[in-house]
């Protein structure tokens, strides 16, 4: 599944199934050119990928538990440039397939590592969530409204403090890997990602400028003028008219007259905007702040926003199977990225994977007839 196209077009990726952070990282890497090898379980060989963050690769089905299984993996880590794995600590050095084994075999691989609490610590070993890093990090604590905190999705940990955090290492590492010619690994914990992203906030609290409660930041609600308000339809419309000159602009469309900075007046601004955008349809003020700078934006559904004229000139969204899906940000000017690709089944590629890997077809069908690796029916040989 390599490809000419994307800048890391030429790198060669190991992924060991997960869900999440790592598969979406991997599917980054893929739609930017690189070429990426999935390892799934055999028990899971013709199923088809849990989600459509498993397109875009080759999937090759191997039992790791055993000896000969592992050793498949290690033949076929001779010519990758990164490993990507996502369990709990510990369990890819059961497996013999840990750094030190995988490093033994390539010393260039970069090896990274997704998981939620790190590699130590007294929460290494235990499950959780995105919503329990980002509780555990004091972002969740700032999300949602006074009454109660409440998660943005799975954005804050899972992608934005895992995958992302994760892609942007494993490019740093083989960057340094240019100049020393060895790899390393690569520990992304989310819990480091997330408190990461929070540096402003943090920054802010240290010396005053933010307090430590919901609705009361410039932010998170806690201002009229940077909020979300109800219109006559039941749909929203998004107000973010921080700077002076938006803030005017959102007094004129609106035909209000407030001091911005007056926070004894906050309460009286909030409301007045509330009554006045109910007099109106979202798209009634979509059109009214259309053309000029208030910040002031229609909140569209899902089912909306690929359809709306900015995303759709820059085509964000492109067909795939019965829906629409983003592309791989963000773009480049010489090596764009790839279409979202096809999301194939467990051991769909396992023969082609192992002849591109140097296995001979004797050797492809010995690994079959043990079951060390996996097939799918169409995939035999």
């Amino acid at each position: 599944m390599s490809t000419a196209a994307g800048p890391l077009a030429g790198l060669r990726v190991l992924e060991f199934a997960g869900i999440g952070p790592g598969p979406f990282a991997c599917l980054m890497l893929a739609e930017l050119g690189a070429e990426v090898i999935r390892i799934d379980r055999p028990a899971a060989v013709g199923s088809p990928a849990r989600s459509v963050l498993g397109r875009s690769r080759s999937h090759l089905a191997v039992d790791l538990k055993s000896a000969p299984g592992r050793d498949v993996v290690l033949r076929l880590l001779r010519d990758i440039d990164v490993v990507v794995e996502g369990n709990r600590p510990g369990v890819m050095e059961r497996l013999g397939l840990g750094p030190d084994e995988c490093l033994a075999v390539s010393p260039g691989l970069v090896y990274g590592r997704m998981t939620g609490w790190g590699q130590e610590g007294p929460l290494a070993p235990r499950a959780g969530h995105d919503i329990t890093y980002a509780a555990l990090t004091g972002a969740l604590h700032a999300t949602g409204g006074a009454e109660k905190p409440r998660t943005a999705l799975n954005l804050v940990a899972d992608f934005g403090g895992g995958a992302m955090f994760l892609v942007a290492g494993i490019l740093a590492a083989l960057h340094e890997r240019t100049r020393s010619g060895r790899g390393q690994v690569v520990d992304a914990a989310m819990v480091d990602g997330v408190s990461s992203l929070m540096t402003m906030v943090y920054g802010n609290h240290a010396v005053g400028r933010w307090e430590d409660r919901r609705e009361a930041n410039l932010l998170d609600g806690g201002t009229p003028y940077y909020d979300t308000y109800a219109c006559a339809d039941g749909r929203f419309v998004a107000v973010g008219a921080i700077e002076p000159q938006f803030f005017a602009e959102l007094m004129r469309r609106t035909r209000l007259d407030f001091v911005q900075h007056d926070r004894a007046a906050w309460p009286a601004m909030r409301a007045a905007l509330t009554r006045t955008f109910l007099t109106r349809t979202r798209d009634e003020w979509a059109a009214i702040f259309e053309g000029v700078d208030a910040c002031v934006a229609p909140v569209l559904s899902l089912a909306e926003a690929p359809h709306h004229p900015q995303l759709a000139e820059r085509s964000t969204f492109v067909p795939y199977a019965e829906g629409r899906l983003p592309r791989i940000a963000p773009r480049f000017s010489r090596t764009p990225g790839l279409a979202p690709g096809a999301t194939h089944a467990a051991g769909e590629d396992s023969v082609a994977v192992l002849r591109g890997g140097g296995f001979t077809e004797d050797e492809v069908r010995r690994l079959i007839a043990a079951g060390v690796v996996a097939v799918t029916e169409e995939a035999g040989v």
